[in-house]
């Protein structure tokens, strides 16, 4: 861009940059997601998300959860309530205090935006921000040189290079969570009663708890990996659940998944992040221990009984 006097002015102009580069991509997500036949806004997502993730909340919870002012949020609210994708609550007992909820549109907008749209965003972003290095300023001044080349929806709608997007859970996916799993453990191992609980109660037992779950999808192969993180304390998670398909091996779809997921725990402060393996699992372990996670003995004598296969433990140290 000739002349760009905010790059010109480096770090004294730099939130006017951060800005401008911002409403960029947020015009690129808000026509990916009227592709998508959702009216939603960039700047309403985080307070669909809030409401998604942990229900009824006031304004003032919803601040808290965001890190957002209450005008800020209040400015977005009525146009949600006329969109109907949110409901206004009176407080038991205090007709002034009111909180907000989710309706049955806005879950399903908020379905609909997981499977359409998120994955797609989430890619293309990744791929975008790949290989970036050295001072901030450079790294800005990258990201705004590739998008003059390809704007952000461009390369959302082409798909990455790599062929790979991360999918979230929904319902319609517990099977492919289960298939997957099973497929990898029964090959190598047996299947526990402990494997029983989660592959076939994946909502009940990792979702609604306050977990996540992940998915690979490969171009026309569909669905081809997944992974979880299963909450079992206060900012505490396993990482479980693992696995690639055999017949999508060599894709690199397992650590295009765990980078995926170690950006969610971060995204989630996950205080500790552990997990439990076998020894047999040797290249599982490899690509573990490239990330950040190490042998842990405190991890084994804590959690290591839970399935009879476990001889390994490891603690994500970043």
């Amino acid at each position: 861009m000739a002349n760009d006097v905010l790059k010109e002015m480096g770090y004294l102009f730099l939130g006017s940059r951060l800005k401008r580069l911002a409403e960029r991509m947020q015009a690129d997500v808000a026509s990916i997601a009227e592709r998508a036949g959702l009216a939603i806004q960039p700047s309403q997502y985080p307070i669909l998300v809030a409401l998604d993730r942990f229900g009824t909340l006031t304004v003032g919870a919803l601040a808290e959860k965001l890190g957002l002012s209450q005008p800020a949020i209040t400015r977005n609210l009525a146009r949600l309530v006329e969109l109907g994708l949110i409901e206004t609550i009176a407080t038991p007992g205090d007709q002034r205090r009111r909180s907000l909820s989710l309706t049955e549109a806005g879950h399903e907008a908020m379905a609909r935006s997981k499977r359409d749209v998120w994955p797609y965003i989430d890619a293309a972003v990744l791929e975008l921000c790949d290989g970036l290095d050295g001072p901030l300023l450079g790294q800005i001044a990258t990201i705004e040189d590739a998008l003059e080349r390809q704007s952000l929806e461009r390369r959302a709608l082409d798909g990455p290079a790599s062929g790979l997007m991360i999918r979230e859970y929904s319902d319609e996916l517990a099977r492919d969570f289960h298939d997957i799993n099973a497929e990898w453990i029964a090959s190598m191992f047996r299947i526990e009663q402990t494997d029983r609980d989660v592959l076939e109660n994946p909502r009940v037992r990792i979702i609604d708890p306050g977990g996540v779950i992940l998915f690979a999808e490969a171009k026309g192969l569909g669905v081809v990996g997944t992974c979880a993180l299963q909450k079992t304390g206060e900012r505490q998670f396993e990482l479980t659940k693992m696995g690639v398909l055999e017949s999508a091996r060599g894709r690199k779809a397992g650590e295009y998944l765990l980078d995926a997921m170690l950006r969610r725990a971060r995204q989630m402060e996950v205080e500790t992040l552990y997990l439990l393996t076998s020894s047999k699992c040797a290249a599982a372990i490899h690509l573990y221990e490239k990330h950040g996670f190490a042998h842990d003995a405190e991890i084994m004598r804590d959690f290591g009984a839970r399935y009879e296969r476990c001889d390994v433990a490891m603690r994500y140290r970043g």
